[in-house]
């Protein structure tokens, strides 16, 4: 005989540090013990870097406010750009990239899942690419295809803008990642699934696209999140081919000033990107773990 007490238990998200009968704090004094040692822990990082002998410096050539604001908004009688505008750089990058990536990994999972004998040379040939692009840095890919492509003088592939290529190295990277989560995402869903939509006479494409995607797109779509919070950091690497988004804004700052402040403003606007998007992936993966537990 199961007792309500249990029951109650069994419902709860199990502890991993120990049995809730051995743990120390409960109820209210979770929350002021929680509150205690946030302020403890917060309050001595901020004394020991007002404290700590090279802390002025620090403040003075990485924390200046003037500095910052200075360095936020440019200052075009010395030609020095603005990092907030800089951003929309990384930002108008990113959202072009996310929507050719998404295209392009869905069209290359599909092959590598097909069967078709037709269809093996592009099979092998997608396969290479996903261990290529996979393997190799997004440093190096950048540096290959934005001072690669232009030395072969083709005409109009080669006359792009080191914006334009930056964006192909980001999509041909995150391409080669996305498309293998959407393939583990498109086997986890049953095989009965498949079977069923075959007994009803769905086609194959249909049922790809009304029985299996709906399906894996669910289960894959914290790890895509993952991966465009990635992309969203990697499009700093624009400044490697003289780019002036965010943070090559920042180091030009640096460069004319002798001072740190625009290289902390432009981690603060990352960080105002990513952080949101960090919270609600979580959001996703918790509500799905309480799916799966309340289904089971």
């Amino acid at each position: 005989m199961v007792k309500p007490t249990d029951a109650a238990l069994s419902e709860e998200t199990p502890s991993f540090l120990a049995p809730r009968r051995k743990q120390l704090f409960l109820g209210r004094r979770a929350i002021v013990a929680s509150t205690i040692s946030t302020v403890l822990i917060i309050g001595g990082l901020i004394a020991a870097f007002y404290l700590a002998p090279g802390g002025a410096n620090v403040r003075h050539f990485f924390f200046n406010p003037h500095e910052m604001w200075q360095s936020f908004v440019g200052d075009p009688k010395h030609s020095l750009s603005s990092i907030g505008l800089g951003l929309l750089i990384n930002i108008k990058v990113f959202l072009i990239a996310e929507v050719f990536i998404l295209i392009f990994a869905l069209a290359l999972a599909w092959i590598r899942m097909s069967k078709s004998p037709v269809l093996l040379p592009f099979r092998i040939l997608a396969t290479i690419y996903s261990d290529v692009f996979r393997g190799i840095p997004v440093l190096l890919v950048f540096l290959l295809i934005g001072f690669g492509v232009p030395g072969l003088k083709v005409a109009f592939i080669s006359n792009q803008s080191q914006e334009v290529y930056g964006c192909v190295a980001l999509i041909l990277t995150y391409t080669a990642y996305v498309s293998e989560v959407l393939r583990a995402g498109i086997h986890s869903v049953p095989n009965g699934q498949l079977l069923a939509a075959r007994s009803l006479g769905l086609t194959n494409s249909t049922t790809m696209r009304r029985v299996i995607l709906p399906q894996a797109v669910r289960t894959v779509v914290p790890p895509l999140l993952n991966d465009f919070i990635s992309l969203q950091k990697d499009t700093a690497l624009l400044s490697v081919l003289g780019v002036v988004e965010a943070v090559q804004a920042g180091t030009i700052y640096q460069d004319f000033n002798f001072n740190s402040s625009g290289l902390v403003v432009a981690s603060l606007l990352f960080l105002a990107m990513t952080i949101p998007l960090t919270r609600f992936t979580d959001g996703l993966i918790a509500r799905d773990r309480n799916r799966r537990l309340a289904s089971s």
